[in-house]
């Protein structure tokens, strides 16, 4: 897909009408496009917009993006942030602007939406047996050469299927993968044994329509996960890279993939890669964080690798849920207009930020989220917590992963509140 054709596409979100589909927007500006609306600057708290609303900080998105770039540029790491994240095609091309050598991601139909929009360099993180989506790849890449998937192999029977899929579809180009290797008993997919690996490379050595390009595999899965645990890890994923190297087990590939790194450990991996031997081959050490873009105030926040290496920066949480209190049937408790179908709940509750009343903002003191319904969130509010109904609260988030995906479209919004861009979602 060439360029004209992938801004086109990007271009064509921006014309989508806005409607019943799309929560929190403006009744008003029903009819308008996404582009017109944003054209016309309105305020997120004054504009028309309506609660709960989900607006992500354009000042911290770019902040985020531009953090990421310089880190991995600093550690010599190649970049192919999770896509899984946010499914947002129009943060993947930011992504990509700012460095990152391709798009992880995670299921066969998250491929066929980064493929519609250009992506041309995808990771897939995960195994892939699946008849017709192999079918479906291997089409993708006879018709364009400037393609390139990568994908997880951890048993010797998924690489049976995945080369009886690819010969029957008649494949052309072999697809590459690399052997996942699982962070320990109880960890999720992965060879758990360096045999176990080599006998998976060796059915890929058997296998035409396959190529071994690499190792890789998560390690934040790893038991009890620690630095030390970490590192442990680490080291054995990048010495059974090394192992297959002198094995000559990477022939007919151009580079050896070597992969790992979530939001959580990525310094941890920037260690040990940095550690990596020369080998027969240049190495791509790849990168895969995805929760950085949006970043948050819980999970990520306490656990990013920034808070270990503060002189290499710090992300900044980019979500801001708005909702709106509706009920304050006591002196200790309140009640807003957003629930579990528009706030991360998986990991941890969300968190009161921000009281806004006649235009005023101050911070939420006094008041703590304790449990979610469908379209409530219930707060205990104490002795010095300023709320009325009518109050605007802002809640910081937990888990962008399952943010993004309770929106379809996200205002960008300025510090001020002025909403100047919005993000498509595809989940």
């Amino acid at each position: 897909m060439d360029a004209a054709t992938v801004a086109e596409r990007l271009a064509a979100l921006q014309a989508e009408r806005v409607d019943h589909r799309f929560k929190g927007l403006p009744p008003d500006a029903e009819g308008r496009t996404l582009a017109e609306l944003a054209a016309e600057r309105r305020n997120l708290f004054s504009g028309g917009f309506t609660t709960p609303v989900l607006a992500l900080s354009a000042e911290r998105l770019a902040h985020n993006l531009e953090l990421m770039e310089t880190y991995a540029a600093r550690h010599g790491l190649a970049f192919a942030p999770h896509g899984k994240t946010s499914m947002a095609p129009q943060l993947f091309h930011r992504q990509l602007a700012h460095g990152a050598w391709g798009i992880t991601l995670a299921l066969p139909h998250q491929v066929r939406v980064a493929r519609a929009f250009g992506i041309r360099r995808i990771f897939l993180a995960n195994e892939l047996v699946d008849t017709a989506d192999l079918r479906h790849l291997a089409a993708e890449l006879a018709a364009d050469p400037d393609f390139r998937f990568i994908c997880y192999v951890d048993s010797v029977r998924g690489v049976e299927l995945m080369d009886a899929a690819l010969r029957e579809a008649g494949a052309e180009r072999p697809v590459e993968v690399v052997v996942e290797l699982g962070a320990g008993e109880g960890a999720r997919t992965g060879v758990r044994t360096e045999a176990d690996a080599t006998a998976v490379a060796e059915a890929v050595a058997h296998a035409e329509t396959l190529r071994l390009t690499g190792v890789a595999g998560y390690e934040a899965q790893a038991p009890g996960a620690s630095p030390e645990r970490v590192q442990a890890w680490l080291h054995r994923l990048t010495a059974i890279a090394v192992e297959f190297d002198k094995a000559g087990r990477f022939a007919g590939a151009e580079e050896i993939v070597v992969s790992a790194g979530g939001s959580e450990w990525f310094d941890a991996v920037a260690d040990v890669f940095a550690e990596i031997p020369e080998l027969s081959l240049p190495v791509l050490k790849l990168l895969r964080s995805g929760a950085y873009v949006s970043h948050d105030d819980v999970h990520y926040r306490r656990g990013t690798p920034f808070n270990r290496v503060p002189e290499e920066g710090a992300l900044e949480p980019a979500f801001r849920l708005w909702a709106q209190v509706i009920s304050r049937p006591t002196a200790d408790e309140a009640f807003v207009n957003a629930g579990k179908r528009d706030a991360a709940h998986d990991l941890d509750l969300p968190v009161a930020d921000t009281v806004r009343r006649d235009g005023v903002a101050r911070p939420a003191a006094g008041i703590e989220v304790t449990a979610l319904s469908d379209q409530h969130l219930w707060l205990r509010t104490g002795p010095e917590a300023d709320v009325r109904v009518g109050d605007w609260i802002g809640f910081g988030l937990s888990h962008p992963c399952t943010t993004f995906d309770k929106w379809q479209v996200i205002p960008v919004a300025e510090a001020d509140g002025t909403v100047v861009d919005f993000i498509r979602t595809f989940f």
